[in-house]
This record gives C-alpha cells, structure tokens and sequence, in this order.
C-alpha cells in the first residue's frame, strides 16, 4: 500500500496471497491492453481474458490416478490465469488413453480435486475441469485387454503411448446403444463430482479427436442409426450428454470445447460435410446458456472442398455467447483478437507451462521462457512447478 505524507510517497507492506498480490499489480499497470481487463462469464468476474488451456501433463502416477501435491502447486501457482482450465480428467477407466492422467469418477479423485481448487481460489482464481473420453484413441494395455470403444469400427491410423510402450492403435468395438447412454451417465456423474470438489464448471472435451469428434465426422462415425449419418444425428451424443448434465448442474457451468477443422490426425478428416455439422452444433449451443464455447483453431488452414479457413471469423458470425479462441497465440495477436471483438478470451497451453505469471509477463512486455519438451508428460517437479516467475 502507499500514502502521502509530507509530498513523499510511503509503502508499507502488507501480506497478501501471491496470486491476489499479482491481480492488485496487474490493476494498477493494466489500462490499455484489452487483454488483461476483468470480464464477466458465466456469472464469475474473471481478472482478466488470458485462460490457461488444459494441459495433459501425466503427473498423477499413482494407484488412485488422482491429483497430488504436485497438483496443488502447479496449479495454486497460474492462479492469476482470468480462468484454469484443468488438463483432461477422464470419466471413466474406459476413457483412459494416455499414461498417468487424473480421473474424477471416484471418491478419492473426488477428495483430491478439492484440494486443487481450494488452492486456486484462495489466490482469487477460477478454475474449470475439462471431463474427457478419448474414445477409440485408447488401447488395450489401458482397458485390461478390452477393445477401446468408438462410434464405428474404424482404424483410428495411429499409435498410443502405453504403460507398455508405444503400440499401434486397434480397430475399435462400435458402440452400442446401451453403451451410449451408460458414457452420458459418465459424464453427468463426472460432472456432478467435479462441482462437489469445488470446481467453478467443467468443460465437456468435444475436440482433438476423441470420443464426442469421432461422432462428429464421417471417416469415424459410419452409423446408420441415430447417431449417424445426418448433421442432427451426428451431435445428438452430444446434446443428449448437455441435457442429462444440465439436469444435475447448471448449465452455465458447463462449457464446450470444439476442433471444427482438424484434419489428418488419429484418423480424422474433414471432407464436404464436416462444415455443415459443425455449423449445426454451434447453431445449436445458441440455445443453451452455456459458459462458453472454446474453439481451437488450425496451425495453418486446411486446403480441402468445404473447409473452413478462418474458423474463428466465422464461428463468431454464428455463436451468439461467450468465445474462447485458442492455439497459436502470440500475446499481440491475442490482444489483436480480443480488441477485434472475435473473441472475449484466449487460452495460452504451452506459455503457461514454462510462464506461471503469463498475465503478469504480458502486462509488462517481460519475456516469455520457452518451455522444456521433454518434461511435457515425465513425472516430478521437474518442467512441472519449478518454472519461476520473472524476478
């Protein structure tokens, strides 16, 4: 704090938490970047619009697969994001497709998660959990032998990383009916656990091409079904997963996370129609009050008939809520969109790795570390919570 006295300014110091001292600072030197001011979302005043995107970071080896300590920390320190969003939490063993990631579909995850957010809001910050399946993008060696499940029974044309090494994915199980309504109950009982943990929301991973993607497009869904073949059929897993979740949670808490123009990576490809389902979904999520959309965006465009080439432009044409733009952000471009009106937020993945103070950095132009590859999925502090803030 400061006063005058005397026409000589004096500081005293006062003990705050280090994430509430940093959103005081980023007040006081924050005016004109339309970045780093408050913003109102789903009923929380957010400090700012720089959003942490989830993470996979693969440090929950233990039994439980649930948070640690280690979770705490990293956690506690990005803090001062506008809002966290937790790195994909499966709801359930048969959504497990990578090594060492949390779930939240039992009461010791459940206990665990809470101590993540009890840390993150102590600071002043908000935190979403992203719930995830990854469909056919799993393997045996996760599912004791059991076949991952899809849409329909077609070569995801990749490899997993398995406890047992790397391995080339199988020829999923399609989905039965009765499978699909047992997966929506997943959801709506991972969705109900997060909020008992203290999450401020939960964000449905409809992206990257896992489970609800792989109904999305046609070179994994080949459904004759209901869940196939039209635009409307194609999102309904989706939009029956929002209703039944809706019912037990708010629907404001519930954001979505799309990849509309992902193309040629575990089996996915965009072809003629892709668009158009795209277009429906988001036409659809009009309807619903939820928190937000998340879209994340191409490196480059895709070169195809049909294909959408500024997926951001034109989903903010379509989408009449709150939107979050992700993937290759630079902070000038970022603040470029945010005052463009494209978006009203932007999700940082990798500078918030090896940038715990990301907000703080861009406010001041202080220089971005570039984070360590090789500690993205290892387990320890290591590339994890010893990344410092700029001194």
């Amino acid at each position: 704090t400061a006063m005058v006295k005397n026409k000589q300014i004096i500081f005293g110091i006062c003990k705050f938490p280090a994430g509430r001292f940093i959103s005081i600072m980023l007040t006081l030197a924050i005016v004109k970047k339309k970045l780093l001011e408050p913003v109102s979302m789903a009923g929380y005043r957010l400090s700012n619009r720089v959003f942490m995107a989830p993470l996979t970071r693969s440090r929950a080896d233990n039994r439980e697969h649930a948070p640690t300590d280690l979770h705490v920390e990293y956690y506690r320190q990005r803090a001062f994001a506008g809002l966290i969003i937790s790195e994909g939490t499966v709801v359930s063993q048969e959504g497990v497709g990578y090594v060492n990631v949390p779930g939240i579909y039992t009461q010791a995850q459940t206990e665990a998660w809470k101590k993540v957010t009890h840390a993150v809001h102590s600071e002043g910050g908000h935190f979403f959990m992203q719930l995830w399946h990854v469909g056919r993008v799993s393997h045996p060696d996760f599912q004791k032998g059991k076949i991952p499940v899809a849409p329909s029974a077609i070569d995801p044309e990749g490899h997993s990383l398995t406890p047992n090494g790397k391995k080339r994915m199988v020829i999923p199980r399609e989905l039965t009916s009765g499978d699909i309504q047992r997966i929506i109950g997943d959801f709506t009982k991972a969705g109900e656990n997060a909020i008992k943990a203290g999450c401020d929301g939960v964000e449905i991973h409809a992206a990257n091409g896992y489970l609800f993607h792989q109904f999305f497009v046609n070179s994994s869904n080949r459904r004759t079904d209901r869940y196939g073949g039209s635009d409307e059929n194609k999102a309904r897993f989706l939009f029956e997963v929002i209703d039944a979740m809706a019912a037990r949670i708010p629907v404001e808490k519930i954001g979505i996370r799309l990849k509309p123009m992902m193309d040629g990576y575990v089996g996915i490809h965009v072809d003629e129609e892709t668009a158009s389902t795209f277009d429906h979904i988001v036409n659809r999520l009009n309807d619903y009050p939820i928190a937000y959309l998340h879209l994340v965006r191409p490196r480059t465009p895709v070169e195809k008939p049909g294909a959408i080439k500024d997926v951001i432009g034109h989903y903010r044409e379509l989408y009449n809520g709150f939107l979050v733009a992700a993937a290759h952000y630079e902070p000038d471009t970022a603040e470029e969109e945010i005052r463009s009106g494209r978006a009203d937020a932007i999700a940082f993945g990798r500078y918030f790795i090896a940038n715990p103070d990301l907000p703080n950095r861009i406010a001041h132009d202080y220089p971005l570390v570039k984070p360590d590859s090789a500690t993205y999925y290892t387990t320890g502090p290591e590339g994890y919570t010893d990344y410092p803030t700029y001194k």
